[in-house]
């Protein structure tokens, strides 16, 4: 069975590739601009690159936060992608202060400008870097089910998301000993740091598993 899929347009960056990546998994994609198509969406994608509160700003002004909340609260799947997961914590600190969805306690800062040597590093952090499973005991019935840790990933970002509690920490990576944390999950929740989408085989293994919730 074809599963389908709502990518939600607020103007926050290009939704092409997104969009290619879940087709090549035979996924039915369509793209949400209104209320009404969050919805009624089975699975929900909130991609996004930018400033975090301009993101916040343009989905009020959408009127698209009560949908997105409501469909949350259904317990049907919802994946942030890039600064589409730092909106599910509650708050960042970018460029000041700014409330997020709030579907995941944390809240989002920004990266250290050095490394665990005090060297300082590049912001923001670009490029390929590995998985590791952090504070999680274990990636099975999560999106990263089947991945083997050490995996690479595509990464372009200068914040980071903390969550509070580290249940919801699902993946880490390291960028010059600093733990970044690179995936979270909540139960339906689901937040990627890196773009699956940009990330080869292993970036459409994990569509392929949130296509599978």
């Amino acid at each position: 069975m074809t599963e389908k899929v709502v990518i939600i347009d607020y103007g926050a960056g290009n939704l092409l590739n997104v969009v290619r990546a879940f087709e090549h998994c035979d996924a039915e994609v369509s793209i949400a601009e209104s209320a009404n198509a969050i919805l009624g969406a089975e699975r929900l994608v909130l991609p996004g690159v930018g400033a975090f509160s301009d993101s916040m700003r343009e989905l009020k002004n959408r009127e698209m936060i009560e949908p997105i909340l409501a469909y949350a609260a259904s317990g049907k799947p919802l994946l942030g992608i890039c600064l589409g997961m730092q909106l599910l914590l509650d708050s960042s600190e970018e460029f000041g202060n700014w409330d997020g969805l709030g579907l995941i306690p944390g809240n989002v800062v920004g990266i250290p400008e050095t490394g665990i040597d005090g060297a300082p590093h590049k912001i923001p952090h670009i490029g390929w870097n590995e998985l590791t499973s952090g504070k999680c005991e274990s990636w099975g019935k999560t999106v990263l089910d089947s991945i083997p840790e050490g995996s690479t990933v595509y990464f372009v970002h200068s914040f980071m998301a903390v969550p509070t509690n580290d249940q919801h920490r699902l993946a880490d990576c390291d960028y010059d000993g600093r733990q970044v944390c690179a995936a979270v999950q909540r139960e339906n929740i689901i937040g990627c740091q890196f773009h699956p989408e940009k990330s080869g085989p292993v970036g459409l293994q994990i569509i392929q598993n949130f296509l599978s919730f």
